[in-house]
């Protein structure tokens, strides 16, 4: 046997216990570090899964809005009768149309909406209404002064792009912004182009602010008629 040297027992209790904190402590930090893998782990995922999430709704998005501009195409054309100045536009393929002709005061009273034509009586608000009227020209725009002069519809001088060589046309105004009201007297945002056809005012115009884009690249760069 080796005889223990005086004081060795005493040295080595300090010794085993620094040594056991320093194990409890690496313990702890091994605990932490795994505790804070998984949450960091859970953390990234769940943000990957979020961004995958979003980038499949915005490609989702733009093919719906790709295919919607297609299903447009080719265009259906509006020819009016000749009686009333043969008025003519194009207007989207996947639209509906209805045709109100019975009036003699208003010769010409048409819907236009995606898919099938709601009713109107109800409180639908359409991408395209087109009006003939026999109201007069001056009266039908003056209907709108409060609307322009409170700033609620930007008043501006008007001729249809197919139209500026024609001789005798008279300029019409574009009106954009509230320009009316639907049934529960919500108010309407578009935009509307009054125009005088002969002895007829025409009114043709969207309801709806998603209407304006069809309405301003496709309808209106196609009207015409015959002064």
């Amino acid at each position: 046997m080796n005889p223990q040297l005086p004081g060795s027992s005493s040295k080595a209790k300090p010794a085993a216990i620094v040594l056991g904190v320093l194990f409890v402590l690496a313990l702890v930090f091994g605990l932490w570090a795994f505790s804070s893998g998984q949450s960091y782990k859970k953390n990234s995922d769940a943000k990957v899964a979020l961004a995958v999430s979003a980038a499949q709704k915005k490609q989702a998005d733009e093919d719906k809005t790709k295919y919607d501009e297609l299903a447009k195409q080719p265009y259906k054309t509006y020819s009016g009768s000749a009686t009333y100045g043969t008025v003519n536009f194009n207007y989207p393929q996947s639209w509906s149309a209805y045709v109100d002709q019975s009036s003699q005061s208003e010769p010409l009273n048409a819907y236009f909406f995606p898919g099938e034509v709601p009713g109107t009586q109800g409180d639908a608000s359409y991408p395209l209404r087109v009006e003939l009227l026999s109201t007069d020209y001056a009266q039908a725009v003056a209907q709108f002064t409060p609307q322009v002069t409170d700033g609620s519809v930007k008043s501006s001088a008007y001729i249809p792009p197919k139209l500026k060589s024609t001789v005798n046309i008279q300029p019409g105004v574009k009106l954009d912004g509230a320009i009316g009201r639907n049934s529960s007297g919500t108010t309407q945002q578009g935009s509307m182009v009054i125009i005088k056809v002969r002895d007829k005012t025409l009114q043709i115009y969207t309801e709806t602010a998603s209407g304006l884009l069809d309405f301003n690249n496709i309808v209106l760069p196609s009207l015409t008629f015959v002064p």
